[in-house]
């Protein structure tokens, strides 16, 4: 194997690690999707290939806690520290706080790192704050950082390695279950990988074990390593959370299905709910169509379907418009709207540094049009599922109480009662005292899932139409 041009003599497995996170603080790059390309261009056996997982991961989950720390080594705002350096610190911090990789390694890879990025000059500064750092253990850094802290929030923010603003609204979004006490639960759940989840897609792959407790088409990889699972399915076996495949699964069922259904997935990329949503229509007897606005995820849609025996087309549009050109068209849409990402940050670590709150307004207003269109372009009595991967409220039950005010059209179905029916186990879903809770939150901490929000809405039906 031959290293990048300038890295010659550093482990590969860190220069992989390095190069998601330079991605992803240089082009907004999900390291998810970017890490598996890089370890396979490098060829990294499978014991290199872990340790490249957890010093990417690891060090983009504590981002902001290893900050703190190193404007503290370096004395000096991080703002001030060239971004390659910066994130090279960030590296070497974490191996050596939270790894066993040896002291004397995280450092002098790391400098090499800064060396042959940014220039000699700047590796002894590198050198510098990197010893500094490493004069101390990881519970002497916290305790040091947390005596800066000008609150309660900002205290667990630095302790558990998310902005306050999310603190926050995690709190908000437990509460209005009456469930406020679990927050230190979810906010440890953020910080553990999650256990590897498959999908055994209906009619086309039996489910495997060990059975995954609530969706009857989700299984566990034994060893932690699906590779040989999916090889062996044909496509009809993928990596899915277990709350995605909820969710596809809900719209699905939410009513019988008639023979000719139309259904469109509007937001698809990157198409792991549309190949689900294929497999349903498929043995239900109804068509599937996907829209995704961006060409790149549109070509992972395509992908994602390619193998199945299931024609999908993919159109390419921004959902409102694609809504508004086909009224009265599906009977039933999945509106999976772009979102904070909350809900996932134990797979998308860097997510809760990506976004801030001033991107939720934005972001409220898109999925509330993207909704509001959905529930025109259905035909009377369809159905549209709205789910993010987020249990901010703004996002969730403030989106949908917004679109319940403003159409006569549409009635809200009872989404808990849904998936009560179809999981395997009972599902534990908070419901208000006076049963008037219609939609369903799924939690890590709580449900082993991504944090998944899911509304079941139908338009009022014609007269004498079931």
């Amino acid at each position: 194997m031959t290293a990048p041009s300038g890295k010659a003599g550093i482990q590969p497995a860190r220069w992989v690690a390095y190069d998601v996170l330079r991605a992803v603080s240089e082009d907004d790059a999900y390291a998810n999707l970017l890490l598996p390309k890089l370890i396979e261009q490098a060829g990294l056996n499978a014991q290199d290939a872990a340790l490249s997982t957890e010093l990417a991961y690891g060090t983009l989950r504590r981002r902001g806690t290893y900050d703190a720390i190193i404007a503290d080594a370096a004395r000096r705002p991080v703002a001030d520290i060239d971004p390659a350096v910066l994130d090279a610190l960030r590296l070497g911090a974490h191996q050596l706080l939270a790894t066993r990789v040896a002291p004397h390694a995280a450092v002098n890879e790391s400098v090499n790192l800064v060396a042959a990025e940014v220039g000699r000059g700047a590796s002894g500064f590198a050198n510098a704050v990197l010893r500094r750092i490493g004069r101390d253990d990881a519970q002497t850094w916290q305790e040091r950082i947390e005596q800066g802290a000008r609150s309660d929030d900002e205290r667990l923010s630095l302790r558990t390695a998310h902005p306050v603003w999310v603190i926050r609204a995690l709190r908000r979004a437990l509460a209005a279950e009456g469930r406020a006490d679990e927050l230190d639960d979810l906010l440890q759940a953020d910080n553990v990988s999650p256990e590897v989840t498959l999908v055994a897609l209906p009619g086309l792959a039996e489910r495997g074990e060990p059975a995954r407790p609530y969706a009857p088409t989700a299984f566990g990889s034994p060893g932690g390593d699906p590779r040989e699972a999916i090889a062996g399915g044909g496509g009809a076996i993928r990596v899915q959370d277990e709350g995605s495949q909820l969710v596809a699964l809900a719209l699905a069922a939410a009513a019988p299905v008639r023979t000719g259904e139309r259904w469109l997935d509007l937001c698809s990329g990157p198409g792991g709910k549309t190949a689900l949503l294929a497999a349903l229509a498929h043995r239900d007897g109804a068509r599937l169509e996907a829209n995704e606005l961006v060409p790149a995820r549109a070509g992972l849609v395509r992908r994602a379907v390619r193998p199945l025996p299931i024609e999908v087309t993919v159109h390419e549009q921004d959902g409102r418009e694609f809504a508004a050109q086909h009224p009265d068209a599906f009977d039933r849409i999945l509106v999976d709207a772009p979102c904070t990402g909350l809900g996932a940050l134990r797979r998308r670590p860097e997510a809760r540094w990506r976004k801030s709150p001033a991107d939720v307004a934005e972001l409220v207003e898109l999925q509330r049009e993207l909704l509001d269109g959905a529930i025109g372009a259905l035909a009377p009595g369809g159905i549209v599922a709205y789910a993010t991967c987020s249990p901010h409220l703004a996002e969730t039950a403030g989106v949908v109480a917004e679109v319940l005010r403003t159409r006569q059209d549409v009635t809200q179905l009872d989404a808990q009662a849904v998936l009560a029916e179809i999981a395997a186990s009972p599902i534990d879903l908070a419901r208000a005292s006076d049963g008037a809770t219609r939609h369903a939150q799924l939690w890590p901490h709580r449900h082993g899932t991504d944090a998944m929000f899911l509304a079941l809405l139908q338009r009022t039906p014609q007269e004498g139409r079931p």
